[in-house]
């Protein structure tokens, strides 16, 4: 094939890939206000146990839901529904990212707890599907994800309001090999796509008091795409007088944020897609790793809340799955209750989080044998909830 045919090739590709996106961008236009979960008769909270660990961690967040929840559960306020079969096994066989009747069945809930799943890499024994978690937030337009990352002794108090559903992931499966020389990836921001994330963050900083936000950005170099995000930010802050913002670009941040002077200066962040994913994991790491932290995926009428961890596939081969730390899956529960007005309860979880994956630690997981499993971490946090003196103990330690 000519080079002419190549070309040819590739720009009928790309105004495919635009005609997408023209279609996606009304969808947005066209949405309507956030679900209110109080004018709900009942809230149906789906859980997707995933592969790898996700099903052995997500079995223990949801036992630590029940034990919370017990009396809703009794009285018909709350419904638990299992989806099965999201597993890396079903999605080849089916060929798809999600396949068709569980996307019916998470469609059926009104938020969801998610395990882990495997995304296919090039080289590897599955086929080239999309990432299921990539897949979720695009079929039920999850745009806002939120990850807080806090440790009151370091003075770390953030909150990363990562856009969800553009970037350089919105088509990150459907790239152009034109031939063995050049293979061509896209990056996708719209306005209304860039307007509502920030929109959401400024919002956020506004009602939590925080009262800043940094947007985060390679806006001197990606000029069109993060440009485009960096004036969106621009504008949305004349709206917002009383809230304090800053720009920093991507590489300078992930150095800040190491620096114990600097960071505790930060407090919302708003970034693109992939600066999102890059960051969050970095901070996580303040928090004890990306074991320990949790991650919510906010849409209109959709949210779903998940770890921000892989599926591990080691742990299971080397029969380890059982000793897997489910932190990251019951502090995203956390962020599940707090979601849909159980803040008090949601408050409960991350105390108790704290007091025994950071402060007590009197079981301590390891992935191994050498280390408390995961039903015996939830057991003792269970029991740390329990106890009528939670807020103090909590309060003695965070002081410290």
């Amino acid at each position: 094939m000519d080079k002419s045919d190549l070309i040819n090739r590739a720009k009928e590709h790309f105004g495919r890939l635009l005609e997408e996106q023209f279609a996606r961008i009304e969808k947005m236009k066209s949405q309507r206000d956030f679900i209110d979960y109080q004018d709900l008769g009942t809230i149906v909270i789906g859980f997707v146990g995933g592969d790898g660990i996700g099903p052995y961690i997500t079995a223990e967040a949801k036992r630590v839901l029940k034990f919370l929840l017990e009396d809703d559960l009794m009285s018909g306020k709350v419904q638990f529904k299992d989806i099965e079969g999201l597993t890396i096994e079903n999605r080849a066989k089916c060929r798809q990212a999600i396949p068709d009747d569980i996307l019916a069945e998470l469609k059926k809930c009104h938020v969801i707890l998610k395990g882990p799943t495997t995304t296919p890499q090039a080289g590897d024994q599955w086929p080239n599907i999309e990432s299921a978690n990539v897949a979720m937030r695009k079929e039920l337009d999850l745009f806002v994800n939120v990850r807080p990352v806090k440790i009151p002794e370091e003075g770390i108090d953030w909150v990363f309001f990562r856009e969800n559903t553009e970037g350089a992931y919105a088509v990150g499966n459907k790239g152009v090999r034109v031939n063995d020389d050049l293979a061509v990836d896209f990056t996708v921001t719209t306005y209304e796509g860039s307007y509502r994330i920030i929109k959401a963050a400024f919002d956020y900083a506004q009602k939590s008091g925080m009262n800043k936000v940094t947007v985060v950005n390679k806006a001197n170099v990606i000029k069109t795409t993060d440009g485009m995000f960096l004036n969106v930010a621009r504008e949305i802050a004349r709206d917002y007088p009383d809230v304090e913002w800053d720009d920093w670009y991507i590489d300078i941040m992930t150095a800040k944020l190491v620096d114990p002077k600097r960071r505790k200066q930060f407090k919302v962040m708003v970034l693109p897609n992939l600066y999102g994913d890059i960051l969050t994991d970095e901070a996580a790491e303040f928090q004890g790793g990306v074991g320990t932290a949790g991650s919510a995926n906010i849409g209109k009428r959709y949210a779903m809340f998940e770890a921000i961890h892989g599926s591990a596939p080691r742990m299971v081969k080397e029969g380890r799955a059982k000793y897997a730390d489910p932190s990251s899956m019951i502090r995203a529960a956390g962020m599940l209750l707090e979601h849909i007005g159980y803040k008090e309860k949601a408050e409960k979880i991350q105390m108790a989080l704290d007091i025994c994956g950071h402060y007590e630690k009197q079981l301590v997981i390891t992935g191994r044998d050498t280390g408390a499993t995961g039903r015996e971490f939830a057991d003792y946090l269970m029991e740390t909830i329990s106890d009528e003196k939670l807020a103090e103990r909590w309060a003695a330690f965070s002081n410290k």
